[in-house]
């Protein structure tokens, strides 16, 4: 069966809303809405589709999304996470009956992670900065090292244990050859504002779940403070340097998504979590079999790329290329580049409903 037609936008929904930091939907109410629009456009259960269709959106919270978060993934428009998230809310709409499942991501940190400014201290004993790299020369150096006061409630103490730690890591990053550490300054620190998902997007997964009968799944990563977990799949590192692990494969949730017929991907930042997310599917896919591949559709448009703005016009630093680099390796590998704005009838090869 093809995909199911498009179903109009509700009309509770204010695109303006994308705009907004401080908006939060009315859930109760989008329960009752979501009741009504089953009966009007005869929208079936989720558990009724016998071609399953997993939507998954990776970080689409608040400091990502909006220029008043954090790390505002803003792209080189300058309206990168606002207009993906106006687009994704309505295509999640638009095609609601063929949507199968939604889970959303979220990158959830504390005050001394690997990555922040907070864990480490240069040379002269004074915080370093947001926004620069960490290599395992700067460790050996001492041009980096971590902050002492961390020693204590990390590895009880042990500072020499921590300074061996930390270069492996670096090393290990920087043998695998998709990133070196890049300090950023505190995000989606869990129990601040910027933590929770932007809420036009919690609205239209909100009315998904109401209307189909399907959980509101989400999965969690970036709490362990001595490791990076860009991609929802695994850690970027591990094993510590003695050997013991340090985080392992998602392999749950990757099954759930290599049961679905098709996985449709968005999200932020194209150069980082969904980059790296989509990276690890992939490697997964090619050793298991090649031709899962196919399954795998990214929304370009629902999807910007870092960029940090050096207030003359320019950029201190962009990462559009790698993600350019990356959706054209994925699309070489066999996955689909759609947008969200084309009638899933059009996408190559899905079957839904």
């Amino acid at each position: 069966m093809k995909p199911t037609k498009e179903l109009p936008l509700p009309k509770f929904y204010d695109p303006r809303n994308a705009e907004r930091w401080e908006y939060r939907p009315d859930q109760q109410a989008l329960f009752a809405a979501a009741a009504e629009w089953r009966r009007v456009h005869g929208v079936l259960p989720g558990a009724a589709d016998k071609h399953t269709l997993h939507l998954l959106l990776i970080d689409v919270q608040k400091d990502f999304c909006f220029p008043a978060g954090s790390l505002y993934v803003a792209g080189r428009s300058g309206r990168g996470a606002i207009d993906d998230n106006r687009r994704l809310a309505e295509f999640v709409y638009r095609n609601l009956p063929a949507i199968t499942n939604i889970t959303t991501t979220m990158d959830t940190h504390f005050a001394y992670q690997i990555f922040f400014p907070s864990f480490w201290v240069g040379a002269d004993d004074q915080p370093l900065g947001a926004y620069r790299e960490i290599t395992a020369e700067d460790v050996k150096a001492g041009r980096a090292r971590p902050n002492p006061a961390v020693a204590a409630w990390l590895c009880n103490g042990n500072y020499a244990w921590l300074l061996k730690e930390v270069q492996h890591y670096c090393a290990e990053l920087e043998r695998a050859g998709k990133y070196k550490l890049y300090l950023w300054p505190p995000h989606c620190v869990l129990g601040s504002d910027g933590h929770a998902l932007a809420g036009l997007v919690h609205e239209a997964r909100m009315f998904h779940a109401f209307a189909r009968g399907a959980q509101s799944w989400v999965e969690v990563k970036g709490g362990h403070p001595l490791t990076e977990n860009y991609s929802v799949l695994r850690p970027e590192v591990l094993a510590r340097h003695d050997g013991q692990p340090l985080g392992q494969q998602n392999t749950g949730f990757i099954k759930t998504l290599l049961d679905s017929d098709a996985v449709v991907i968005a999200g932020q930042a194209a150069s980082h979590c969904v980059k790296s997310t989509i990276d690890d599917l992939l490697d997964v896919i090619l050793s298991q079999d090649p031709e899962l591949v196919r399954k795998v559709y990214i929304l370009t448009d629902c999807m910007s790329a870092v960029t940090v703005p050096d207030g003359k016009g320019g950029f201190v630093a962009d990462f559009t290329p790698q993600a350019e680099s990356a959706l054209a390796r994925f699309a070489g590998a066999g996955m689909h580049l759609v947008k969200s704005t084309e009638a899933l009838t059009g996408w190559p090869g899905l079957v839904s409903g």
